[in-house]
């Protein structure tokens, strides 16, 4: 159920129910809708219309929003709400994964609009499962009959590791966006101690995101590869995740594997870190592919293999959710719980 925000922080009723532009922007695809408020003085959202595209086939971010407004044929657009991985610094985007500098100012001119509002990208998907249905979700570790209150962490791997904390406050949440992604990484087993071995050659810092995103499921194989002596064949994510669950490539299929445990380990880290005892929804553009392999893998062992800590994470629900429209929505839902009429 939509939690509502307070109508002080809605936008004027002037403003209200007019359809905007929320955007999810990751550094391989951007998501895009058009979405209107569905009632006065609550943050829930309706996508009237919704696209995706490659982000390498628009010169900038502008360019690809005007494309999409063309398209839909939306008219004036006031406001847009971009989410997207990294921190704005004065009108420029940080953000190492993106094909093209973010400037707000040059989207604002682009589009002719009067406000282009940024969030993090985990930020915004953080909202967003305040919306989610569990029946379209996943179980994958803890009971879906918990009823345990507390944080909610949300952590997905794609061309990176986003990772968000949404704390239940009254009627509303508040987000704490982390960089838990950039965190060094904490091997748990000997084939991960020499990993790690074989990637500080390359860097004295092995983060997180190093070995769990698409990026780094490429350092995983070319590691475990050098580690058995082997040559590498592969080189692409696709081609590594398509190789192990077909099983025609033995290292491609322990890459996964070792992937899969990591993500249960790190996972299960940042639940005691942060106190998510609300319970963790997994997003990202990888996993809905490796769904089955992620079921029949160590993830969930090396969720709950916290010592004494095993049975507070044996209650806690770690579900997997399809990315979809997701960002777009969490966009939208933070826009309008953040943003009083301007």
């Amino acid at each position: 159920m939509a939690q509502a925000a307070s109508p002080s922080r809605i936008l004027s009723a002037a403003a209200a129910g007019t359809p905007f532009i929320a955007a999810d922007v990751g550094g391989t695809h951007a998501r895009i809708g058009l979405v209107r408020q569905d009632n006065p003085g609550s943050a829930a959202v309706s996508v009237l219309r919704y696209d995706k595209f490659v982000c390498a086939d628009f010169p900038n971010l502008g360019v690809l929003l005007k494309h999409f407004v063309g398209n839909v044929g939306a008219g004036s657009i006031e406001r847009v709400a971009i989410a997207c991985a990294g921190y704005a610094i004065d009108d420029t985007l940080i953000n190492t994964n993106l094909p093209w500098t973010v400037s707000l100012e040059q989207i604002r001119r682009e589009l002719g609009v009067r406000e282009v509002a940024l969030v993090n990208d985990f930020e915004a998907v953080a909202h967003a499962t305040q919306y989610v249905n569990r029946a379209e979700a996943t179980l994958l570790a803890g009971s879906a009959e918990s009823d345990t209150q507390g944080p909610v962490l949300v952590v997905g791997p794609g061309t990176g590791l986003g990772a968000a904390v949404r704390i239940p406050h009254g009627t509303r949440s508040l987000i704490l966006a982390t960089e838990s992604g950039q965190a060094a990484l904490a091997p748990g087993t000997e084939l991960e101690i020499e990993i790690l071995r074989v990637l500080l050659r390359q860097s004295s810092h092995v983060s997180n995101e190093t070995v769990l995103s698409g990026p780094g499921l490429v350092n995983l194989y070319l590691a475990i590869s050098q580690v058995n002596g082997v040559c590498p064949l592969l080189d692409a994510p696709s081609a590594i995740t398509e190789a192990a669950l077909k099983g025609s490539d033995p290292v491609a299929r322990e890459s996964l594997a070792v992937f899969c445990g990591l993500l249960g380990s790190v996972v299960g880290n940042l639940v005691l870190l942060f106190g998510a005892r609300g319970g963790v929804y997994l997003a990202g553009g990888i996993l809905p592919h490796i769904r089955e392999f992620l079921l029949q893998s160590s993830f969930s062992a090396r969720f709950l293999d916290k010592g004494p800590m095993r049975a507070m994470l044996e209650r806690v629900p770690v579900n997997l959710i399809e990315h979809g429209q997701l960002g777009v929505v969490g966009a939208a839902s933070w826009y309008l719980e953040t943003h009083s009429g301007t």
